[in-house]
C-alpha cells in the first residue's frame, strides 16, 4: 500500500466514523425529543430538556436540528411515511377484495399505532404545532392516507359489498377510531394488539353495513 493509499484509506475510515457518531446522536436526540413530546406534550419540553435527555450539548441539538419544530415535523413524517407504506402494503397483498382490503388496512392501522405507539401518539395529537409549510406536508400525508382508505371503500360500493350514503363520514370515523388506539392502549392490558385489530376489522365492515365475513389474513 502507498502512502496516498494510506491516507486515503485513512480519511475514508474517518469520514465514516464521523458519519455514524453523528447519525447516532442525531437518533438520540429524535428518541429523547419523542419521550418528552408523549409524556409532556410539545409546548412543555425545551431544548434543552430534549439535549439533556439525549446526554448531549443543546448546542448539539441545534446542529443536527435547527429547531424544535423540525423535529416534531420529522417524527411526524417519519411515522405517517411509515404508515402509508404498510397500507398500501397491506391493500396489495389482501388481493381484489374490496372487503379483505379494508379489514387488512384496518388491522395493520391498529396494530402500527400499538407497535409505534408514542411516535403514533404525537403525530395525531402535535398537528397543532405545525404551520407553514410543515403543517401542508404533514396534512398532504393524512390526506393521501385517507385516499387509500376511500379508494377501497369506493370499489366495495361498486360490487356491491359495502352500502353507505356517507362514504366522507364513514371513512374520517374508522381512521379517527384506529388512530385514537395510540392514546389508551396499554402492554399489559388485557387484550393484544391481534385481537384489537380483528375486532376493529369487524367494526369497520359494519359501519360501511358490510356483513361478510373476513380471512383474517395478516
Amino acid at each position: 500500500m502507498t502512502a496516498q493509499t494510506a491516507r486515503t484509506t485513512r480519511r475514508r475510515a474517518g469520514s465514516a466514523s464521523t458519519k455514524a457518531a453523528e447519525g447516532s446522536g442525531r437518533e438520540a436526540v429524535l428518541k429523547s425529543a419523542l419521550e418528552a413530546f408523549f409524556a409532556h406534550g410539545f409546548h412543555d419540553t425545551s431544548m434543552r430538556k430534549i439535549a439533556d435527555g439525549a446526554g448531549t450539548a443543546i448546542s448539539h441539538a441545534y446542529y443536527y436540528f435547527p429547531s424544535k419544530v423540525d423535529i416534531l415535523r420529522t417524527l411526524m413524517i417519519g411515522v405517517t411515511t411509515e404508515l402509508i407504506h404498510v397500507l398500501e402494503a397491506a391493500r396489495d397483498a389482501a388481493g381484489d377484495d374490496p372487503v379483505e382490503r379494508l379489514a387488512a388496512m384496518v388491522r395493520n392501522h391498529v396494530r402500527l399505532h400499538t407497535e409505534r405507539q408514542a411516535e403514533s401518539f404525537v403525530a395525531n395529537t402535535e398537528l397543532r404545532s405545525l404551520s407553514g409549510e410543515e403543517r401542508q406536508e404533514a396534512v398532504a400525508l393524512r390526506d393521501h392516507v385517507a385516499t387509500l382508505f376511500k379508494d377501497t371503500v369506493d370499489d366495495g360500493l361498486r360490487q356491491g359489498c359495502f352500502h353507505t350514503d356517507s362514504r366522507d363520514e364513514a371513512v374520517r370515523a374508522i381512521i379517527t377510531m384506529c388512530t385514537a388506539v395510540a392514546g389508551w392502549y396499554r402492554s399489559d392490558g388485557p387484550r393484544t394488539p391481534e385481537a384489537i385489530a380483528d375486532s376493529y376489522a369487524v367494526l369497520a365492515l359494519r359501519m360501511l353495513g358490510c356483513q361478510d365475513e373476513v380471512s383474517g389474513r395478516r
